[in-house]
């Protein structure tokens, strides 16, 4: 393993050359600078792990450089030296960003002591940022999060009739992500370098849809002042996905059933035909079955629809994945909002298990969001969240509560929520610390969210009639 590099800036040459002598002897890779401007330089040439910096030198402070080193986009480790009488500016410095500080006179053994758990420090940071990392690549799917069971037979579906023209019908409750569904199906075709085009049937009326569909010709009607092409011509190549198919009228109905049946259509007003390649993605929150049997939506039109059909299953159903999405909906309003936003206090997660979320990923995005709007620290708390999904706490959802006399499901349970918590919900990465399968953590998960205690199983006892979700 290559030697660590550090970097010692200090306006002392006798104070600086020391401590250069000290490090190589320790077998460091050392580089050393006078002021502030020079080291801002060595920073971009020498990628040090760790600057060992004076808080006060001409041209530059220590402060400054640690604050443009950052601004710069350096994540090298500070380390501060300074008098006992500029202790108050290297606390700033740490508040700045600083790992921490040494006072001067420096004693050598205390400055490898201190630099051995800077660079501890730095390298834990790094293997928890990769693991994050790790654990986002597991749980998406071209941006779909989860990794349960029930989302793997999703995917199945999707790499299987990707590679065909098949019109694919996704069924699911409003919120569940059908449109990232059909954006994936895309993205794993042939397809993926043509036009994927979204219609929102429900938000247009009869007219209006039929001419976003199918375009039209100038004067067809009042308001048609220029040809417009439709959004079959628009996705001509590529893939068309008709969200909330189970609104449309009888009368598109029956247009849209030529288009699938013969591949051709007329615009609004006009009397050329035309031909195009488009793959059909629909998606509904309806049960078009039920439809069919009531006469509102046509059989045959159904069929057509209903080539390959995917269920997106509530999130209610799947709840193993409310832990990575509650991670990527924190991650992604932190940044949004400017806020340092790492986590969830302890019992927080416990509260969003419980709840049955019945507007799907939507209402727990909006739940998070608020969260991190109205979090005071690095942690979101059950305060946060919005009434609906605040209570009593149960017994067991926080460590004070582990006391001698607990019972064992307590413990376990208390075990398996902060585990999920430290490694941002990746159900494979807490099944491998706490030495148990994934199975059963996607099961007491189930357990939990319905308010069940019940006694733990040995680890290889797991419940026969449960699938893996």
């Amino acid at each position: 393993m290559p030697a660590e590099r550090i970097l010692v800036v200090d306006d002392e040459d006798n104070a600086r050359r020391a401590i250069v002598t000290i490090l190589g002897e320790e077998g460091y890779e050392v580089s050393e600078a006078s002021n502030g401007v020079d080291a801002l330089a060595r920073i971009a040439e020498f990628s040090p792990a760790v600057v060992l910096s004076d808080v006060r030198m001409p041209q530059m402070d220590g402060l400054t450089l640690l604050k443009k080193a950052r601004e710069l986009g350096s994540d090298t480790t500070f380390v501060m030296m300074t008098a006992f009488a500029s202790v108050e500016t290297a606390v700033e410095a740490m508040r700045a960003g600083a790992d921490n500080y040494l006072l001067k006179p420096l004693n050598a053994d205390t400055v490898l002591v201190i630099l051995g758990k800077a660079l501890e420090k730095r390298s834990l940071r790094r293997e928890a940022e990769s693991l994050r990392e790790q654990v986002r690549q597991r749980s998406r799917f071209h941006n779909i999060i989860g990794d349960s069971p029930q989302l793997q037979g999703v995917y199945d579906v999707i790499r299987r009739a990707a590679a065909t023209r098949a019109t694919v019908l996704i069924l699911g409750e409003s919120g569940t992500g059908k449109e990232l569904i059909a954006q994936a199906l895309h993205h794993e075709s042939q397809r993926r370098d043509k036009p994927f085009i979204r219609v929102h049937c429900a938000a247009l009326s009869e007219n209006l849809l039929e001419s976003e569909l199918f375009g039209h010709e100038k004067g067809s009607f009042t308001g048609a002042a220029a040809r417009k092409e439709g959004r079959f011509e628009l996705a001509d190549g590529g893939t068309l996905f008709l969200d909330e198919i189970g609104e449309i009228s009888p009368s598109v109905q029956v247009k849209l059933l030529r288009v699938l049946q013969q591949r051709e259509f007329e615009r609004v007003g006009g009397t050329q035909t035309l031909k195009v390649d488009v793959r059909i993605v629909a998606a509904t929150h309806r049960d078009l079955t039920a439809e069919v049997k009531a006469g509102r939506f046509r059989e045959d039109l159904f069929y057509r629809l209903n080539v390959v059909s995917v269920t997106l299953p509530p999130l209610r159903e799947r709840k193993s994945d409310i832990p990575p999405l509650v991670s990527h909906f924190l991650e992604k309003y932190g940044e949004s909002y400017g806020k340092e936003v790492k986590g969830l206090a302890p019992g927080t997660l416990q509260a969003l298990l419980a709840h049955d979320w019945p507007g799907n990923i939507r209402e727990l995005e909006n739940a998070i969001e608020r969260a991190v709007v109205l979090a005071l620290g690095a942690e979101v708390a059950t305060d946060d969240l919005p009434p609906v999904l605040r209570g009593p706490r149960p017994l067991g959802t926080t460590s004070t509560n582990l006391i001698p006399g607990a019972s064992m499901g307590t413990i376990e349970r208390e075990a398996i929520l902060r585990t999920l918590e430290m490694v941002q919900g990746s159900t494979s990465r807490a099944a491998e610390i706490l030495g148990i399968s994934v199975r059963k953590i996607q099961y007491r998960l189930k357990e939990y969210s319905s308010g069940k205690t019940s006694a733990p199983q040995e680890a290889d006892e797991e419940p026969s009639s449960e699938s893996d979700g």
